[in-house]
């Protein structure tokens, strides 16, 4: 029984991280100068908007998967406290804070319209560092990279993400004058 838990968790697992590398792409990509004529597609926003509705179910199941595998050894308390667990100990705390990050995420996305522009935007930029902690998750704990093509495409998803969110911050520092 715990293969069959243990192939639902690397399903949801792949599926929760494929829907949040799309979501966040999706949130960046219009927002730089190379992909800015994407600012107004309405495809593209809505692509941002619902697939969260994707990325939540897929990270629970993934986690239920993993808390009714008896090999992966995870407890309640390790879905919600990072380090805490003895077995995989990096590996699954990355995954928790990602889970975390996440949640605080769509919270704070829910609760926009009692916020500032500025505090909303700035829980917004934390799907940032959730993105970096389920990638490091996903090298650390994924077994399926092991596949070519899944590691291939879980490395180049994160490359984009990685180029074109240095290109946001670049972009967003003034520029020092010429001397």
């Amino acid at each position: 029984m715990d293969l069959f838990f243990w192939e639902i968790a690397r399903a949801s697992g792949l599926a929760a991280y494929a829907a949040l590398c799309i979501s966040v792409l999706s949130g960046l990509a219009p927002r730089t100068q190379a992909l800015s004529f994407l600012a107004n597609n309405r495809a593209v926003r809505a692509l941002h908007d619902w697939t969260p509705w994707i990325v939540i179910p897929a990270a629970l199941v993934h986690i239920v998967a993993l808390l009714l595998d008896a090999t992966a050894r995870i407890g309640i308390l390790d879905v919600f406290v990072p380090f805490v667990t003895s077995y995989g100990r990096l590996a699954f705390g990355l995954g928790t804070i990602s889970f975390d990050l996440l949640v605080v995420v769509l919270v704070t996305t829910w609760l926009r319209r009692r916020m500032s522009l500025a505090a909303w935007q700035l829980f917004h930029r934390l799907s940032y560092l959730g993105f970096f902690a389920l990638f490091l998750h996903a090298i650390l704990s994924g077994t399926d990279l092991t596949s070519p093509i899944i590691a291939a495409l879980t490395w180049l998803a994160a490359a984009v993400v990685a180029y074109y969110s240095f290109e946001r911050v670049r972009r967003s520092r003034p520029m020092p004058s010429a001397g």
